[in-house]
Formats: C-alpha cells, structure tokens, sequence
C-alpha cells in the first residue's frame, strides 16, 4: 500500500531520472530517492550506460541514514550481473524499512526478480505508483528489450496543405527557427537518425544534434541508400565527429563507390546471407543488433510511406507550419494508393500538441 506522501517522492524519482534523457540508451532512465523521517537524506539517477545504477548512488549519498528509511525507486533493482553488480544486494544490505517501486523491470533477466528478493528478505515492498509514468519515459528501451529492434518515430515539418517540400523539392525552411531548435532537442534523444538516398541528395543535411544542451552527443546516422547514390561532396562526410555514418546499400550498388565511401569513413552494410536489398525489418534488426534502441526517421515521403504502410512505425511528431504550398506534384507525408474511406484511414493514438511560435507541434502513436 501506499500513501498521499508517496506519490510526491516518486514524482522527485522521476524527475531525476528524466534528466538523463539521451544518455542512457540501451538501458532504461531510472531514478531514486531516499527518504527517512519526511526528510530526502540521499538520491540519485542513472547517468549512463555503464555507471551505477540510480538506486546505488542514492543509498551510497544517504549512508548510515539509509537505516529504517523508505527508498523511492522508479524501476525495480537489477538481480543480475551486466556493466554493473545486481543493484539488489546493495539495497538489502543498506538496513531500509521500506521499498517503494513504480515499475517492474521487463528485461527477462529480472521481471519481477528484484521485487521478490526483497520481499523474500522481510521488507516492506508496495509496486506500481505511477507505473504508467515509467512506461512513457522508457518506451524505447521497453520495445528494444522485448523486441531487440529500435522504437521508431517519424518526424516530418509540414506545411498546412500537408507538403513537406515543395515540387520541385524546396523544403528549406517549411518550419520556424524556434521549432529547428525543438527538432535538435529531439534528436539529442535518439541513438540514431535516418533519412532516405532522395532526401539526402536533395537536401544535404548534416544530421547532427546541434543544440547547447546537447553539447557532445552524438548519434549514428543510418541512410537507406541501395544504389549508393551517397555524394562523395555530402556535408554529413564533414561531421563524423557528431557520429559514425551507416549506409544500407543493395547488392547492386557499386563496389568502388562503397569503397570510396568507406576511405571517408563511412561504413557500409549489405543485406544478410543472399538477400539483395535491404527491407526495413532487416534494417531494423540490424540497427538493434548494434544497441541502437531509439530512431528517428527523418525523411523523404518514401520512407516514411515505407514505415507506415508495413506497421513498423511507433510514433509521430509531425510540425505544421502556418504557410500553404500547394501542387499536385508537391510531396506529402503520405504517399502510397491511400485510404478510399475516411473509415479505413489510419488514426493516430494518446495525441498531444503545442506550439512554437506560430508552429503546431502534434505528437501522436500509430
């Protein structure tokens, strides 16, 4: 059971734990905190992959003081060795008189695990505050957890008829500069960003995260380019000090051209066994063999038509910007043959929106 103050400090355990959004990829962000006599005597989140656990650093920062206290945790204690120790002996050795956990851990080696070794030890164990909470802000390494492929999101700026470019291709800029910066915010979350062999030869983007809070991240970025059609000029060739650049090429793409692209520092993959080209559900296999648990799609239409047309999209943040294009030609979001009823169109789920300026944001799952 749990009661009225509870929720307050888990509210605080999640707060930490946002603050390493970005970071922490492939494991879950986790936050704790300590508290004994109504007063916060030790809290801590996870930093990154391969540092200690949230619930370690803040028994470690409480001491002593962890004696008889209530620890906040929002995901349970780990039972197993990986980077780091099982978190859960440490917890049974710091003397606590209570254990409150949002979430149960859905990696197989622990799920449930955790919770039962406490319980087994004599605490007192209450599961499940806010446990949706836990579900939002983990929902890519909860997907590559059980599914071992990235949770995939569609970012596309539109115009208000629905073009992201116009026909002959333009699409600099359709959104505002305040929402450019929103989009790098959004990128420093992702371990990998995509685009298309068009959108890359059309628009000769970097495809890093540029932003002040993001100083130093870096992010694969992944082109599903299966002729090689990569200019060797591409400003992304400059920027591999933003991440390293993979390229999904086909078995017909030129061996010197993946050769050259090579010498520049790009790595480029050919489809598995005698396959010939690249499907996305290989793509995406591939991307999770190389831990990349959260990708953001960045274009052209094809792509995303591509993503959306074979159910292997999770979400959308889709920009709309208060201009009008226009053009039969002008490319949309959404290609394909599309909907003949409105009753067989495909509806977004749990949407949400704001705005930037004159710009909607709208954020919505498949």
């Amino acid at each position: 059971m749990t009661g009225p103050g509870d929720r307050a400090w888990m509210e605080m355990a999640y707060g930490l734990a946002e603050k390493a959004r970005g970071r922490t990829s492939p494991n879950p962000l986790v936050g704790a905190v300590v508290v004994r006599d109504g007063a916060v005597v030790g809290s801590g989140f996870h930093e990154e992959a391969g540092k200690p656990h949230a619930e370690i650093i803040a028994l470690g920062r409480a001491g002593a003081r962890a004696r008889g206290a209530t620890l906040y945790l929002t995901l349970e204690p780990c039972v197993h060795w990986g980077r780091t120790p099982p978190c859960v002996d440490t917890v049974l050795a710091a003397g606590l008189d209570r254990v409150v956990i949002s979430a149960v851990d859905p990696n197989p080696l622990v799920d449930g695990r955790g919770v039962r070794r406490l319980e087994e030890a004599g605490l007192r164990v209450s599961v499940g505050l806010l446990a949706e909470r836990n579900a939002a802000l983990n929902e890519a390494t909860i997907k590559y957890i059980g599914r071992k492929v990235p949770f995939v999101t569609l970012k596309a700026a539109l115009t208000l008829d629905g073009k992201i470019a116009c026909r002959t291709g333009d699409s600099r800029w359709i959104s505002s500069a305040g929402t450019r910066d929103y989009v790098h915010l959004l990128r420093g979350e992702q371990d990998a960003l995509m685009v298309g062999a068009g959108t890359l030869v059309a628009d000769d983007p970097r495809l890093t995260v540029r932003h002040a809070g993001w100083a130093g991240k870096k992010v694969v970025r992944a082109v599903l380019d299966s002729r090689l059609r990569f200019p060797l000029t591409a400003r992304m060739l400059s920027t591999l000090r933003g991440g390293c650049i993979l390229v999904f090429a086909g078995r017909e793409a030129p061996p010197a051209k993946a050769r050259d692209l090579g010498r520049r520092g790009v790595e480029v993959v050919f489809p598995p066994g005698k396959a010939a080209s690249w499907t996305l559900d290989l793509v995406l296999a591939e991307l999770g063999r190389r831990e990349i648990a959260a990708l953001l799609v960045e274009g052209g239409s094809r792509l995303f038509t591509s993503f959306i047309e074979s159910g292997l999209a999770d979400k959308a943040v889709l920009t709309l910007s208060p201009r009008l294009v226009g053009g039969v030609a002008a490319p949309g979001l959404l290609g394909g043959e599309g909907a003949d009823r409105i009753a067989a169109s495909l509806p977004l789920r749990k949407v949400r929106s704001f705005t930037v300026g004159a710009d909607i944001i709208l954020e919505g799952y498949f």
